[in-house]
Parts: structure tokens; sequence; C-alpha cells
């Protein structure tokens, strides 16, 4: 197999990385993809730095040695804290979710003093490292940040427009809706899930920005600058979850199964629960 027709692997602590997956799939429909949720030991945002490190770590390694050419980090967390050890750990390319999102804010703004806002989990809201991602890519850039946690559970459940959830809505954005961005980044994996109601909640002015979708599209310019694209087209339509995609979890593989079809309208073809971490490789134990 040459290094082009490698799978591209993605991690995160638990489900919310699927809609990274989604993202991916729908521009690279040749490429194939290794993904594995951290359900044992969701959520990252509690751990300390070095956990989330060594977690991190232990995921991305393991991908490797499934033979992939690229790992994105769909964990917004892990993406915050963990990339630079990632790399020297694994020696290949990483994309983290955070810089994309930061970076396609500004872009779609057009604006030279922008006004961006970013809702998050709260550890993600308390790292800045959107804050920092945004005015890296400009230095002027005004940044509002607001934590909207109970939106995790309610995309995990599917409650997508249900009146509780615009209430709640209504309640996390009342201060961003004032703050009238230009563009609002969806911080959270899970979130494009609840995209419909933010959109209404904020207004139709403001622009959604889906830090899954602007890594796909860093990932699309990566392997092209690398030379790393799979020449070779997959027959026929590309389904999501479909046998060329091969999906790990650390526990609970009945619920990722379920919350997949939620959020991508169909359940792995190849889902394996791995429960126990050996040092060397994920395996599940016997019984």
């Amino acid at each position: 197999m040459t290094q082009n027709s490698l799978p591209i692997g993605i991690f995160d602590s638990g489900v919310g990385g699927l809609t990274v997956y989604r993202a991916l799939h729908d521009r690279l429909p040749n490429e194939r993809f290794v993904y594995i949720g951290d359900t044992a030991r969701v959520p990252y945002g509690t751990k300390s730095l070095a956990t989330v490190e060594r977690y991190a770590i232990e995921n991305s390694l393991f991908l490797k040695r499934k033979g992939i050419k690229l790992l994105v980090v769909a964990c917004n967390t892990a993406s915050a804290l963990a990339l630079p050890r990632i790399r020297e750990a694994t020696g290949i390319d990483v994309v983290g979710v955070i810089g994309p999102g930061g970076r396609k804010a500004i872009e779609i703004t057009k604006c030279e003093n922008p006004k961006v806002g970013v809702i998050a989990t709260e550890a993600t809201v308390s790292s800045q490292a959107y804050a920092v991602a945004i005015n890296r890519a400009c230095e002027n850039a005004v940044i509002m940040q607001t934590a909207c946690p109970l939106f995790v559970p309610l995309a995990e459940e599917g409650w997508t427009h249900e009146a509780e959830t615009y209430s709640i809505a209504a309640k996390y954005l009342e201060e961003m809706r004032e703050f009238q961005p230009n563009a609002l980044v969806l911080g959270c994996t899970h979130y494009p899930i609840l995209r419909e109601v933010i959109q209404e909640t904020v207004g139709p002015d403001v622009k959604l920005v889906d830090s899954g979708e602007a890594t796909a599209d860093e990932v699309v310019e990566l392997l092209k600058k690398r030379g790393l694209e799979n020449p070779h087209e997959v027959a026929g339509d590309r389904e999501l979850c479909d046998d060329l995609d091969h999906f790990y979890v650390t526990d609970a593989a009945e619920r990722f199964a379920r919350v997949a079809e939620r959020f991508l309208g169909a359940s792995p073809a190849r889902l394996k629960a791995l429960e126990l971490y050996s040092g060397d490789e994920w395996q599940k134990p016997d019984r």
C-alpha cells in the first residue's frame, strides 16, 4: 500500500468528533478514515494538562500504528493543550480544530476590525485557545466568548428543535446577540448539530463558523501540499460510516452507535470496542 492510499486518522474524547469526520468525508470522498473516540475517559475538559497530553498521545500512537498518513485532532481540549506533544510523539502531520476555526472566522468577516464570537465548553473558553488563534489571524479582532455546556447533552439526545433547547440557547446567547459579532465560531464539535437553533437565536446576519468544516478545508490543502491525496477513486457513491472507514471506542460502543445515527444518519459498519490500554495497544479484555 502506498502512502497516498493510507487512511486519515481522527481522534476525539467521545462522539463529538463525528461532525469533523462528516466534514472530512464530504470534502475528501476518495479518502478512508480511522476514528477513535475515547469514550471511557470523556470529558477531557476536567482533566489536568499532563493527563490530557497522556490520553491524546496514547490515542494518536494507536492511530499511527493503524497506518495513517495524517492525524486530525477533533477534540477541542486536546487541540488547545496537546498538539505540540502529539506532533513530537508521532512525527506525522497533525491538524487540530482550533487554528482552522479561528482563521476561518477572520477570513469570512472581511472586516478591518472584526467582531468575533466564540461559543464552546467551559474548558475550551478558559483555555483562551480560540482567542489566541483569532488574534493571531487578526490582532485587531474584538472577541467575546461564551460557554454553553448544556449544548453537548442536548446534541447527543437529538434535541435539536425542542422548545427547551431554544430556551436554553436564548439564555446562553443573550449577551452574544447583544454583542452582534460578524462571525460566531462553533467551538465544540457537538454544536453544529444545533446549528439551526444557534442561527435563529443570534440572528441571520451572524456568519457561523463550523470548526470541523474549516479543519476539513485545511486538510484538503495540506494533502495537496504534501502530495498525499489518494488518486484512486472510490467506486460508486461514498456513504458515511461505510465499511471503508473504521471506528474504535474505549467504552460504550452501543451508545456511540446510537449517537452516530443521530449525528450522521448512519451507524458505523465497522465499530470495535477497545476497553483496556496495555501500554502498547488498546485491546478488548478477555471475558
